[in-house]
């Protein structure tokens, strides 16, 4: 579906008042009223937000990674670390479209159009205040202890000395009750105002729930120009006065963790039978209060005979390294058997295509992140294990890491 087919709505003359923000929060509150699945999202480095409606969770596909080609349907992807009954991969199609950079407008799909009129007296409305946010069903996940997460780092190890696994990523739940009249979407703006390079994100969902991250790690992008993007990212320090990208040193267990990442990486382009790929880094880089080691994979897509690259790639590459481990199956089975919770949507990938233009995606690895239930927030964080992890300074790195979308809660 081309984007220039969709069905401009002007917003009436009462909403002349009205900033682009305060109508972003009008059409989330419209749609939170009606039921309707939504997405609000910042690219890194853009100036204003984007907000996607579907028309309803009837019309959401599920199931298969969505194709990242410029005849696929424009919509938003949100999938789980593993799919299941209980945690559904999902693609919300583009029916409803605002940016908040050109406000004066609200952008219909030709398959919507049945929402116009309800739209259009919606625009003329007045404000609603309250929003009814959606909340998951399922149980609230396991919070571990500081004891328990360090022993699950150890079993991570042994399993990697007794060469179960060459890698394996473990994570934790924690639980933190929600501010007095907590606001999804206003932490969604202090998230958009604190880390200007990620990609932040507010995903709610009936029955699925609301979800709100800061990711810096990209998992597949497709450009308008004919390139196709991933990163290897892993391996973490804090950003201090002291340590910055310039001066920063990275222990061998971090650059390993991070080369292994890499090397996952050119593995898939290998089974793709593809060399024609450039490789950047690693080199230190900042996301938000941390720094990682990263390292760029970029193709031309016009130079190589695999017109289906990029869907074929995010097949292979979901659940990354960076979240799983190495070799795929055997980490998979580790955290099934040991981690003690579901991840649900936490290192699961999320991102719009072909929202921007036709052929242009880009799909973010979900971390940094916190699901919001109705009375407290479930945040997440992980660690990747090498032989050398110490179960310590793992946890400290689990805590480090949700300082970051702790920002949203404050």
């Amino acid at each position: 579906m081309q984007t220039s087919e969709f069905r401009q709505l002007r917003w009436p003359a009462a909403a002349a008042g009205l900033d682009a923000h305060a109508r972003l929060r009008h059409l989330v509150a419209g749609a939170l009223r009606t039921g309707r699945p939504l997405a609000v999202w910042r690219e890194p480095g853009a100036a204003t937000p984007r907000l996607l409606v579907a028309r309803s969770l009837e019309a959401t596909y599920t199931g298969l990674p969505p194709a990242l080609d410029a005849q696929a349907p424009a919509g938003f992807a949100f999938f789980p670390f593993r799919d299941s009954d209980q945690n559904p991969a999902l693609f919300l199609p583009a029916d409803v479209l605002y940016d908040a950079g050109q406000p004066e407008t609200v952008a219909v799909s030709p398959k919507a159009r049945e929402l116009v009129p309800n739209l259009t007296a919606w625009l003329a409305a007045g404000m609603v205040k309250e929003m009814a946010w959606h909340h998951s069903a399922q149980p609230v996940p396991h919070a571990a202890t500081e004891a328990e997460y360090t022993q699950l780092v150890t079993r991570g190890v042994e399993a990697i000395e007794t060469q179960q696994v060459l890698k394996v990523v473990t994570s934790r739940a924690a639980r933190r009750a929600l501010p007095a009249g907590f606001d999804p979407l206003a932490a969604f703006t202090e998230l958009d105002r604190k880390y200007p390079l990620a990609f932040v994100s507010l995903m709610s969902v009936p029955g699925v729930g609301t979800w709100l991250g800061a990711t810096p790690e990209i998992l597949a992008e497709v450009t308008a120009d004919g390139t196709f993007r991933t990163m290897a990212l892993a391996a973490t320090q804090p950003l201090t006065a002291e340590v910055t990208p310039r001066t920063a040193i990275w222990r061998q267990k971090e650059i390993e963790e991070q080369a292994l990442v890499a090397r996952y990486i050119v593995n898939c382009f290998k089974q793709l039978r593809l060399r024609e790929y450039h490789e950047t880094g690693p080199r230190t880089i900042i996301a938000g209060e941390l720094l990682h080691l990263r390292t760029d994979f970029e193709v031309n897509l016009k130079h190589v005979p695999f017109p289906s690259l990029g869907t074929d790639m995010l097949r292979l590459l979901h659940p990354t390294s960076a979240v799983g481990g190495m070799p795929k199956a055997a980490a998979m089975h580790f955290i099934q058997q040991n981690e003690g919770y579901d991840r649900a949507y936490y290192s699961g990938f999320l991102g719009p295509v072909n929202v921007a233009a036709p052929g242009v995606a880009r799909l973010y690895v979900n971390l940094r992140c916190l699901q919001v239930r109705a009375d407290q927030a479930i945040l997440y964080a992980g660690t990747g294990l090498t032989v050398d992890s110490d179960p310590e300074r793992e946890w400290q790195e689990t805590e480090m890491k949700l300082r970051t979308i702790s920002a949203a809660l404050q």
